[in-house]
């Protein structure tokens, strides 16, 4: 008799794709038993809960938000806080690939060197300049939404933004081949179907959390994953792991943008 922990043909049990999301997006102490046996499987259940993941990395930094303007710190320093305690939690993941890709494609010239830059551990001038842009634009509208309109619609745009930009980050999968025969991308490729339910299910959550301006949102998010992923494709001809990363960010500051303007 085969054992479902060990028999890659068994059916997924129902946190398997809950456990390999939040396993892969977040820095959460995730149950050993929640996730896929099947490395076939495990990338499908990151895109297609990515959302959820999304969901509680927002939740976490509108919780903090929230708390910090109910202090009476002002919209400015509660965004920081806020933000700081998003990226915490997903363990700088998305920061981490804008920056490596902003060095790749800043400071190489050769494909070979664009992606050697990439793989470097190290950060350099068009890396750190990304990363501190991409920071002072997130705290800059979180802070912004909350002069605006108030504490509530920016916890609720904190949550609409993180959850709507996860599974935008296996955006490039779908639109281009792997740039490395011998990356992570290239094993590790989620089927249409998981990305879709992925995208649709962060897309009803920003039209829920964002109300009018959710639609906003979500048109302005694709457009920057598809933006980034067309930039991929004329530096280095494919996707990494550090394209999905960079899309995520750029694709959350982007619905967060079209939420203040909102």
């Amino acid at each position: 008799m085969s054992d479902e922990r060990t028999d890659p043909a068994s059916p997924s049990r129902p946190f398997d794709a809950v456990g390999d999301a939040l396993r892969f997006f977040t820095r959460l102490p995730v149950p050993a038993s929640w996730g896929s046996r099947d490395p076939a499987r495990i990338f499908d259940g990151v895109a297609a809960m990515a959302p959820l993941a999304g969901l509680v990395i927002g939740c976490g930094s509108a919780a903090i938000l929230l708390v910090t303007l109910a202090l009476g710190l002002p919209p400015l320093g509660a965004a920081a806080i806020a933000t700081a305690v998003g990226v915490a939690l997903s363990g700088a993941l998305h920061q981490d690939g804008l920056a490596d890709v902003a060095d790749g494609f800043g400071g190489g010239k050769t494909l070979e060197r664009k992606l050697a830059i990439m793989r470097d551990s190290g950060i350099g001038a068009y890396g750190a300049s990304a990363l501190t842009l991409a920071l002072v634009a997130r705290v800059g509208l979180v802070a912004g939404i909350a002069e605006k309109a108030g504490m509530g619609p920016a916890a609720l745009s904190v949550i609409a933004a993180a959850t709507l930009a996860r599974p935008l980050a296996l955006f490039p999968t779908q639109l281009l081949p792997p740039a490395r025969v011998d990356g992570a991308g290239a094993a590790a490729r989620p089927k249409a179907l998981s990305v879709s339910i992925g995208v649709a299910l962060g897309a009803l959550a920003a039209l829920a959390l964002g109300q009018f301006a959710g639609a906003a949102a979500i048109v302005v998010a694709l457009a920057a994953a598809a933006a980034v992923s067309a930039l991929a494709r004329r530096q280095i001809g494919g996707y990494t792991g550090d394209v999905c990363g960079a899309c995520a960010e750029i694709a959350e500051i982007a619905a967060l943008a079209a939420l203040a303007a909102g």
